[in-house]
């Protein structure tokens, strides 16, 4: 059993969120945590020029909201926001949160998969703790 599990929440790929979720509890010690965690990319600095810094224009803030309603009030289950390439800060916050269990979401293996990698892939190589791959 595992007293915090990560699972990270690609936007593009939320459906199987609840399936991760089912998963953690599973395999949740009681009192245990479970941190959904989405990685936004940087936005390049020329971009950055361009785009208004509004409040409601945040898109960091917009994503929390966002992960809190997934999580439906879930006294065991927190949000985070992280800024990054997702398969290198998804194992690098697993790390410094003392994460013992990552749960990701992996499309069925192609051969784009194999030459480019896929972001499940990069964290299982470099997470410090066990990553179950859910499909």
């Amino acid at each position: 059993m595992h007293k915090h599990i990560l699972i990270p929440v690609a936007l593009d790929h939320e459906g199987v969120v609840v399936n991760k979720i089912a998963a953690a509890r599973r395999l949740l010690d009681e009192g245990g945590k479970i941190t959904l965690l989405t990685v936004l990319e940087d936005i390049p600095g020329f971009v950055a020029e361009l785009v208004p810094s509004k409040p409601e224009n945040h898109l960091t803030a917009r994503i929390k909201a966002h992960l809190d309603k997934i999580a439906g009030g879930a006294e065991d289950i927190g949000t985070e926001v992280v800024t990054g390439k997702p398969g290198l800060k998804v194992s690098e916050y697993a790390r410094q949160h003392e994460v013992d269990m990552i749960i990701v979401g992996s499309h069925k293996p192609g051969v784009q998969d194999y030459f480019l990698g896929s972001t499940a892939s990069r964290i299982s190589r470099r997470a410090p703790c066990s990553v179950m791959i859910i499909r």
